[in-house]
Parts: structure tokens; sequence; C-alpha cells
């Protein structure tokens, strides 16, 4: 079984596209680690697309709190703004499938999935201790986690923790063979806004029975979601963050 693992969409349908039409033919089953909506300016067409084509889903930050789970006063302004603009954009059903959607850890096929920390979901796990303390808590010896927006992620081999490296630029693909005596959380980054440095789309195809990771990056017209950001009256900065892969 093959599987696309994608997370942070946050409502970017061009670099969406450009990841699905870049992995296309390469895998049986869609997985998403959350956040599928905010900053960005195409959310509906993102939860359409979603809840026709992604076999697991679970709920990011973001996607509580535009459902009215969580409260936005823990968002910075511009994130706020995005996040009252994207309510206004969808529909009382939307809405509702964001608000259901399933809290990680999720279980799919022997592996797990959460947003960020297995212990908390809305923990960034960024640093070798959260990295520690999330091995702890998992279930399964592999695990897709995003929030972070950083493509790679961490391993652990008895007392060993290590992280995981990420494609390099200029180049599209990065793999790593799973060791089966060996814990993985990995990070396949941002879909619609990357932050570590590479402006292109990430992604990852996981072949489960190859016990193979390979990390993506493709390239997507950022200018075309840029005059849509303006165009929505969202604020300018998460434009041009975009073409910094920040």
């Amino acid at each position: 079984m093959r599987f696309l693992i994608i997370s942070d969409i946050h409502a970017n349908l061009e670099a969406l596209d450009a990841v699905l039409s870049d992995a296309e033919g390469q895998y049986d089953q869609i997985v998403c680690c959350g956040d599928l909506v905010g900053y960005n300016p195409d959310p509906a067409a993102v939860l359409e697309w979603t809840g026709k084509h992604c076999t697991a889903v679970i709920r990011g930050n973001h996607d509580k709190a535009i459902a009215g789970v969580d409260s936005l006063e823990w968002f910075n302004p511009v994130a706020q703004a995005s996040a009252r603009w994207t309510q206004q954009q969808l529909s009382g059903d939307q809405l509702t499938y964001l608000k259901n959607l399933d809290k990680g850890p999720l279980t799919v096929e022997g592996f797990e999935i959460v947003h960020g920390a297995p212990f908390d979901e809305d923990e960034y796990v960024v640093t070798a201790d959260v990295a520690a303390e999330s091995f702890a808590a998992l279930h399964r010896m592999v695990a897709f986690f995003g929030h972070s927006h950083l493509q790679g992620g961490f391993f652990e081999k008895g007392r060993r923790l290590g992280q995981i490296g990420r494609v390099r630029a200029a180049e599209p693909e990065y793999a790593m063979e799973l060791d089966p005596d060996t814990m993985y959380m990995i990070n396949p980054g941002s879909v619609g806004q990357p932050r570590d440095g590479d402006p292109r789309a990430a992604y990852v195809i996981y072949e489960k029975d190859m016990r193979l990771v390979r990390f993506r990056r493709v390239e997507y017209p950022i200018e075309a979601t840029c005059r849509k950001i303006r165009s929505a009256g969202l604020p300018d900065v998460l434009g041009l963050r975009l073409f910094h892969g920040q």
C-alpha cells in the first residue's frame, strides 16, 4: 500500500493541485495531518476536495478555531484576520465538517497521524525534548505529523534520538528507508505554507510495504495564489511570505 501524506494545506489550491499532479500514479490512498484551512484564499475548494479524496483526516489548530471549537484569541492578528475571513467563505455544512474532524493521534493502516505532538495536538514538535516525549506517547513505530510546517522529523532507536533530513534546494526528492527497529515521527512539510526556507509545496509518499519514505518538493504558481489573496482583501504578508518559504 502506498500513501500520499500531506499536511497544512491551508487553503492553497494552487499548491495542492501541484502536489496532486506531481504525485499522480504514486499512491493508493491520501492521508492528511490537519490544517486544511486558514491563511490562503481557497478554503471551500480545499474542503470539497478533502471530503471526496482523503481516506483519513485529522484536525489542526486552524481547523478548530475556524470551526469554533477553539478561540481565535490565541492567533496573531494576521491569522485572526484570515480565520474570520475564512469563516465567511464556508457553508454551514463545511463548518460542521471541520468541527467533526477527528482529533489525533489516529491509527491508519498500522501507522499513526497527529497534527502536533501525540500528547498535545497543539504542541510543536521541533526540539529533541518534545520529540522524546512524543515517542513515549506513540503506539506505533511510524507516525506522521504536521503543525510546524517543517519537512523532516525525528527518529528514536534505543536511547539514540536523531533528526531526519529533508529535500535539498533544487532537488525534487529525498528518500529514506525505514529500519524496523527504529521509531519515526515524520513531518511531510506544508503543502500550502512551507516555513523551512523552501517555497516549494511539500509532501511525502509512504510506501509501507517497501518501508520507504520519499520526501518530495514541487514548485507551484505562487503568483496566482498571491493574486487571489489580494483580491480577497487578505493581509498582503500572507502572499509575500509564500515566495520565501516563511
